[in-house]
């Protein structure tokens, strides 16, 4: 079975500069790096929600390139900055998210994320039920 990477609409591996794919289909399944929360921009916000917000909108955005919904996610690994601080607006912007059957999903608290000011980096496993090329 193929490997072949996914990437937002409008954006090409050209366009970013770290050497790796948002998301990547293989084996039936959407691999998608881990998302911080900032905005299309790229500045971050200072408000949880907000982050949060933006990070699952990323996801969104991801899944449906491939024609899926948060009801394909079958695995969520969240790294949470100062976890019990904005942990209930997580869980709360979480449910606006996600559906039945819920993912499996571990939550994390980690020291530090590679982007500035970002309180969250989610990562999913997908289901990819459309055909590989």
């Amino acid at each position: 079975m193929s490997q072949r990477a996914i990437y937002p609409d409008g954006v090409s591996a050209a366009d970013i500069p770290l050497k790796l794919s948002p998301g990547v289909i293989s084996h039936g399944h959407l691999f998608l790096t881990g998302m911080t929360g900032s905005a299309p921009d790229g500045t971050m916000s200072s408000d949880p929600e907000t982050q949060f917000r933006a990070a699952f909108d990323k996801i969104s955005g991801l899944l449906a390139t491939i024609g899926a919904d948060f009801g394909a996610v079958v695995e969520m690994t969240s790294y949470h900055i100062d976890m019990a601080r904005h942990f209930d607006v997580f869980e709360m912007v979480h449910g606006d998210y996600v559906r039945p059957p819920y993912p499996a999903w571990t939550a994390v608290e980690v020291a530090g994320l590679r982007r500035a000011g970002a309180l969250v980096e989610i990562r999913v496993i997908a289901r990819a039920d459309a055909p590989e090329p």
